[in-house]
């Protein structure tokens, strides 16, 4: 077995250090057996947890969410240790997913079908109706939210889960579950730790009737054809390269200060990160002088102090991309205004970067470079902007900068991408939804139709018997 951080299979399984939490290598990844353990438990649990009425389903997620929220400076600390996160961002992180929580509380008693009008004298409905064992598969660079949505919606629709963190962030994936677990009977959510292989087993399984996946556009793909040859489903949400396009007549600071939150909050390490900018000739001089300086006064360093405003990359191998993607663009023409390079600082901590006269077809353009790294296009004209922004192969999210509304409405219809944020890089309403389209997945993302993608519906059709001899 290959060991790891912080792995766990249940709750009689783990092993923990003295501060109660789990600890590097003292527990092993899941065997074959484990997961098949674990499969069985929640196949087994199904009959059950699909029977338990709504209202005490939404009452257990109710109570999980407060037990996160009661939970969320352990988990903070937890997120933090692991990946290098900013203790502020990490403690919401885990504050938001108790919002998900409940969230999914609130929408699990909605209509749950529908009646149709059928003839006279006949009774016609449509049920909607649980999967079965559903498999969650979550990132390590945001894995609060990620998680909770997902088991939440699954959960409350009365699905069981089988639950396998990322080996990247494993003790924070694996505390947020056992919380979540501890309000739930028996068998009804399973945790496995484990990195690709265990994952495969767990997608392979016949009884897993439902995967739902976030990471890596690679995993996405291996997913959804796994998922294909067995007749499974697949709700992937994979990875993004997001453009931020800015429009002329926008304040220069205002933009600078926008791409600079997108494309540096958390190291560059969210997927709905900003990866790219088309910025027009009209404000670029101006933006990429404040974009610099927004850049060079960042400070990298403990993520605990709250002085600290560039945390680490979660480890070496991803340093290891954000520098080959950085070297070749520079290697090939481009320009590095400032950044470009490692930090002399303990841990995978790299200088954010700023990039002009970056060619269309270089990886840093084309490719997640999940780093705090922004290259610069400048174009002169909305239109090539917009054109730019919606090219490549992902279809995650995008923003768009600009005073004119009709620009903006033009950008919400013409960009193929799940989400379109006009004027502000990051927000929204709770209960919105998206489908990422292309590269970047498949199905609901978040939000009340989620719920959607864990039901099965069945059509009935009823008419009284005869009585009496015919």
């Amino acid at each position: 077995m290959t060991t790891t951080q912080a792995p766990m299979v249940s709750p009689a399984h783990t092993s923990t250090g003295p501060s109660g939490r789990p600890s590097p290598g003292e527990v092993p990844f899941a065997s074959g057996a484990d997961v098949e353990r674990a499969v069985g438990a929640a196949h087994q649990a199904f009959a059950s947890w699909r029977r338990t009425s709504p209202g005490d389903r939404a009452a257990a997620l109710r109570r999980a969410a407060s037990a996160v929220r009661a939970a969320a400076a352990e988990l903070g600390d937890l997120l933090c240790d692991t990946t290098g996160r900013l203790h502020g961002e990490s403690v919401a992180s885990a504050q938001v997913a108790a919002d998900l929580l409940d969230e999914a509380a609130v929408s699990g008693l909605g209509v749950a079908g529908r009646t149709l009008a059928g003839s006279a004298g006949s009774a016609d409905w449509v049920r909607a109706e649980p999967y079965g064992v559903v498999a969650v598969l979550t990132p390590w660079n945001d894995p609060y939210p990620a998680a909770a949505g997902l088991l939440a919606a699954a959960l409350v629709t009365g699905n069981t889960v089988v639950h396998k963190p990322s080996e990247r962030s494993l003790a924070p994936g694996i505390r947020l579950a056992e919380i979540v677990q501890e309000c739930l009977p028996p068998g009804v959510l399973e945790v496995l730790p484990g990195d690709g292989d265990v994952g495969a087993r767990l997608v392979a399984d016949e009884r897993v009737r439902v995967v739902a996946h976030v990471g890596s556009s690679t995993g996405g793909r291996a997913i959804t054809t796994a998922c294909g040859a067995r007749g499974a489903k697949a709700l992937v949400e994979n990875g993004g390269k997001d453009a931020l396009v800015v429009d002329a007549g926008v304040d220069p600071a205002w933009a600078a200060e926008q791409v600079a939150i997108g494309a540096f909050t958390n190291a560059g390490q969210l997927c709905t990160g900003v990866e790219r900018v088309y910025v027009h000739e009209a404000v670029a001089d101006a933006l990429l002088r404040e974009l610099v300086q927004r850049a060079e006064a960042l400070c990298a360093g403990d993520p605990r102090d709250e002085q600290t405003t560039l945390c680490r990359l979660v480890d070496e191998r991803q340093l290891a991309v954000v520098e080959s993607h950085v070297d070749d663009a520079l290697a090939r023409g481009a320009r590095c205004l400032t950044g470009g390079h490692r930090l002399d600082l303990p841990g995978a901590f790299y200088a954010p970067t700023v990039l002009v006269d970056v060619a269309a077809d270089l990886p840093v353009m084309t490719e997640e470079t999940f780093g705090p790294v922004v290259p610069v296009v400048v174009v002169p004209s909305w239109e090539q902007a917009l054109r730019a922004a919606d090219s490549g192969a992902y279809g995650l999210a995008a923003t768009v900068l600009t005073p004119d509304q009709r620009h903006a409405l033009q950008a919400v219809e013409e960009l193929e991408v799940g989400t379109v944020k006009v004027n502000a890089v990051f927000g929204g309403a709770p209960g919105g939804s998206a489908d990422p389209r292309r590269a970047s997945g498949q199905g609901r993302g978040y939000g009340p139709d989620l719920l959607g993608e864990f039901q099965l519906l069945k059509a009935v059709h009823w008419e009284p018997a005869p009585t009496g001899p015919r």
